[in-house]
């Protein structure tokens, strides 16, 4: 059978670092009350709550996996190299065994010391030589997430999607693609053509939406808002992303203490209607 397209409305994911005082039980459950069909997990609070009860539980509740976060970190050196790789086939095995349609890959920042970008995005190509095979053998989509520029020294040394799909290149689409989160890309003016790109190749396996509120807060990792509340013109990347030809699940995640703070549920509401306001009706 021919799998179907999920509605624009069907499509929304809730990213479980959105609602960060969940348990992987209360995340599933916050879904299944809110008619929410899919969800994006983390690997320390599915660790905790154990892989194989987790995969269990999702599979119960009739829940698709958009999103397995993270791998990556590859920027290291020496021994703590070698760990992130591990770590990430660890992380490879995971994601294939919840179903997930992508494992997240934060690249890592300058390594202690350095100020040499172009090495340390050397070093991601490294790490995508070693990993890609084991992500084949498992049926796993390597995701490879552009990050904001106020990251490139500590998180995320790939800063524009165009960078992201210049590393991608080398394998094939079903193996390593890109991630598009909101947040980290709407300042970039080659974005749109970027995400013509991607489409054009087959490598846009995630989307993901939140806001740009200013004034940023101290902890620049904690000012993501709710979509509506800050600068992100939704319509108008929505509409590119729609228009690349991307039909997977619109994935909101939202590093904010403020939001982390407040009733979940009450969070998923408002995360709900902003998302039918503002995301859906672009989303083809």
């Amino acid at each position: 059978m021919t799998p179907t397209t999920p509605s624009a409305g069907a499509r929304l994911s809730l990213n479980q670092k959105t609602v960060n005082s969940c348990t992987v039980p209360q995340v599933v459950e916050l879904c299944r009350a809110t008619g929410i069909g899919s969800v994006g997990l983390w690997r320390e609070p599915v660790a905790e709550y154990g892989l194989q009860p987790t995969v269990d539980l999702v599979a119960e509740a009739g829940l698709r996996v958009s999103s397995l976060c993270r791998g990556g970190w590859f920027t290291a050196t020496g021994t703590a190299f070698d760990e992130a790789i591990a770590s990430n086939h660890a992380a490879i095995d995971e994601a294939a065994a919840l179903g997930a349609a992508c494992l997240c890959l934060v690249v890592g920042g300058l390594p202690e010391g350095s100020r040499d970008l172009g090495a340390a995005r050397d070093q991601v190509a490294k790490a995508l030589e070693i990993l890609v095979p084991h992500a084949a053998e498992a049926g796993v989509t390597l995701a490879l997430e552009p990050m904001n520029p106020i990251y490139a020294a500590d998180r995320g040394v790939l800063s524009t999607l165009g960078q992201a799909l210049d590393l991608a290149k080398p394998y094939p689409a079903d193996q390593v693609g890109v991630m598009v989160d909101t947040y980290h890309v709407w300042w970039d003016p080659t974005l749109q053509g970027q995400l013509q790109r991607a489409g054009s190749e087959g490598r846009l396996v995630s989307y993901q939406v939140c806001d740009w509120i200013t004034p940023l807060p101290a902890d620049t990792l904690l000012a993501r808002g709710m979509m509506g509340d800050g600068h992100i013109d939704f319509a108008t990347i929505g509409g590119w992303v729609t228009e690349a030809g991307y039909t997977g699940d619109i994935e909101v995640e939202i590093f904010n203490a403020d939001i982390w703070a407040a009733d979940p549920r009450s969070v998923v509401d408002t995360m709900i209607n902003r998302y039918g306001d503002l995301c859906a009706p672009y989303a083809g």
